[in-house]
């Protein structure tokens, strides 16, 4: 049984393990776990001698393969609500199902060991290389050295580090690049379902919107469960496919997909969370491709911003007024000009979304 007394990196290592361990050293690294359907029935964390619930019947389901992005002001009870589903933190009432089964019903190691983990200052073992760190887990579950070591050059790949890097140690990485090898650690096993714990927080502005573009290109090819908690909105639209939005008390304000988020706020309390320019922030969920284009008289582009059809309408609106250019040209994967995106089209679409 895990005491929530032990470091955390021994609580992360039983958290971000999943591999049952029937299946043995000689099982084949290529199986792929499917994702899992995640659901809170009425699930509530009340701390001994508290006035009120840290979190408050919280009721929602997350289908299997989608990120749920818990987003809210500080002391809301988002962490705690994360927290409950590895059982870090025991339910008071109420219940949580993975995969239509209770957690409360499972042993603690087990299901930590389906669960992958990552927060926000990554905890690596600073005396471990980036490989060893890696491989945390598939050592611990008895996998052989061979079949470890492809594991941790195939996540190196997956995460875009060069293999060159897993000999180093996490002191002569970049923030950025630890928690790049966080994540890989979290997936060396292949979890179903993954808890993010505000994993690019610390991580500054640049760095963040490179790490939160290279895990929705993980999530594009992997295709993970996934519980993200965040208190920046902007990160919560972006990345999630539904998002639950808690206020003081622990309690739900609203669960919607983000598009609906924001074009149908449930309360003045979601309405004053999502901020007054959430007309502008949907267009962060439209991508050139989504509007009408302007032929193109020519393939020049000198001097223009130049966009593809998935850059979001957000990103070609800021650069277009940086620019201070009414038209922009958008290629194609060739780079052949395939039309001009316009502020008038960009206009019509805030408009329409306004409206």
């Amino acid at each position: 049984m895990l005491s929530l007394s032990r470091p955390v990196g021994t609580l992360l290592l039983l958290n971000i393990s999943n591999t049952a361990q029937s299946e043995g050293p000689s099982a084949s690294h290529d199986m792929h776990r499917q994702a899992v359907a995640l659901e809170f029935r009425g699930a509530t964390k009340q701390y001994p001698g508290a006035a009120a619930p840290a979190v408050d019947h919280l009721t929602l389901e997350v289908p299997a393969g989608d990120i749920c992005v818990l987003v809210g002001p500080s002391g809301c009870g988002k962490t705690t609500a994360m927290r409950m589903v590895n059982r870090m933190l025991e339910l008071t009432d109420g219940d949580i199902l993975l995969d239509g089964r209770s957690v409360r019903e499972r042993d603690e190691t087990e299901l930590r060991r389906e669960i992958g983990y990552v927060i926000q200052n990554v905890g690596l073992f600073p005396h471990r290389t980036v490989g060893d760190n890696i491989a945390t887990v598939p050592r611990l579950l008895g996998w052989d050295k061979r079949r470890t070591r492809e594991r941790v050059d195939e996540m190196l790949d997956l995460i875009g580090l060069e293999r060159e890097l897993g000999g180093r140690y996490p002191a002569q990485l970049s923030g950025g690049q630890r928690q790049r090898v966080g994540v890989a650690r979290a997936l060396a096993c292949d979890p179903p379902l993954m808890l993010m714990d505000e994993p690019f927080g610390a991580i500054d502005p640049i760095n963040r919107e490179r790490l939160q573009n290279e895990f929705l290109r993980l999530q594009a090819q992997l295709r993970k469960t996934v519980v993200f908690v965040t208190h920046d909105i902007d990160e919560a639209i972006k990345m999630g496919d539904r998002i639950a939005v808690m206020r003081e008390g622990g309690h739900l304000a609203q669960y919607a997909p983000p598009a609906e988020l924001l074009m149908s706020p449930a309360s003045p309390f979601v309405e004053d969370f999502v901020g007054a320019d959430r007309a502008l922030k949907r267009l962060a969920l439209q991508r050139v491709s989504d509007v009408k284009l302007l032929d193109a008289p020519s393939e020049r582009t000198d001097g223009l911003p130049v966009f593809g059809p998935d850059d979001s309408l957000r990103d070609a609106l800021s650069e277009m007024l940086a620019h201070e250019t009414p038209r922009a040209p958008v290629v194609d994967g060739d780079g052949r000009v395939v039309g001009i995106l316009s502020i008038e089209a960009l206009a019509h679409a805030l408009a329409a979304e306004h409206g």
